[in-house]
């Protein structure tokens, strides 16, 4: 969950990164009495999310400048629709306006990016989740962002499951134990709370893994063939995740082979920004 603690100690960082003394050309060029009003613009259509980030930036740089929220996070908006209406002192609305913009355009960028692979696996069983790879210190922004466009989160971090991915295998087996009973025994040391998540890239590989009780297997870069054998041997005995080669083009046929979930590193590590404007009116004193 984004917290509004999170919100103010990014938001502020960032805020104090872009005017470290504040923002000289608004004060030499603006009144200080000067108030304006302006406009959070849509240039092209797309889902909201980071309303609230956007509102922070803005109320944080002064705290008598009002924003009124015309729509919420999730929602879905047409090029030419006004978001946002910002009001208040113009210094501080002028100073705001790239954070609170770089914050709402990335993302509704992702918001939307996952609408759009939640549309095109629509009627399937399966769901659509992020990675970590995200941007550092934004995680908890970025993951809200995929929530508001209709998917879901994976772990948060590194201390939420236990995933053991190809690397982690081969250490673990070092020792010479085969990868049921070094599973098994990782099984076993752990709470009955904490999920286990194993990472497998050959067919071969699934049925030794399962047997060591495990909560989800991941076939990573299956094929869509594999990817279906790999579900018939499962057989429901744990959750199915694919990755890998996850793309618009691809994820509607990797949903039709029956796996549960499909994460999508995309989301959030190449995503383009929404195409937002603030539109500014300064008004005279």
């Amino acid at each position: 969950m984004l917290t509004s603690s999170a919100i103010t100690t990014v938001v502020q960082a960032a805020l104090d990164e872009d005017a470290p003394w504040g923002d000289i050309t608004s004060e030499y060029l603006i009144p200080a009495d000067a108030t304006a009003t302006a406009a959070l613009v849509a240039r092209e259509p797309g889902t909201l999310s980071g309303a609230t980030v956007f509102e922070a930036a803005f109320t944080l740089t002064d705290p008598r400048i009002q924003v009124d929220l015309l729509l919420a996070d999730g929602a879905v908006f047409s090029a030419g629709d006004t978001i946002a209406v910002v009001s208040g002192p113009a210094r501080g609305i002028l100073q705001a306006e790239r954070i609170g913009l770089n914050f709402v355009q990335r993302m509704s960028g992702i918001a939307t990016l996952t609408a759009q692979y939640v549309s095109i696996i629509a009627g399937t069983q399966a769901r659509i989740v992020d990675t970590r790879k995200t941007t550092p210190g934004l995680r908890a922004f970025e993951r809200a962002a995929v929530r508001a466009g209709g998917g879901h989160n994976h772990r948060f971090s590194l201390s939420d499951a236990v995933m053991a991915k190809d690397n982690h295998l081969a250490v673990l087996t070092a020792g010479g134990l085969d990868v049921t009973t070094a599973l098994t025994q990782v099984r076993q040391r752990l709470p009955h709370t904490t999920h286990l998540e194993v990472e497998v890239d050959r067919i071969d590989q699934i049925e030794p893994v399962l047997a060591a009780g495990i909560d989800t297997i991941m076939l990573d870069n299956f094929t869509p063939e594999q990817l279906r054998d790999g579900v018939a041997i499962v057989a429901g005995r744990a959750i199915v995740e694919a990755s890998g080669n996850v793309s618009l083009a691809t994820v509607r046929t990797i949903a039709e082979c029956g796996v549960d979930v499909i994460s999508v590193g995309a989301l959030t590590h190449s995503v383009r920004s929404l195409d937002l404007g603030l539109d500014v009116t300064i008004a005279p004193a």
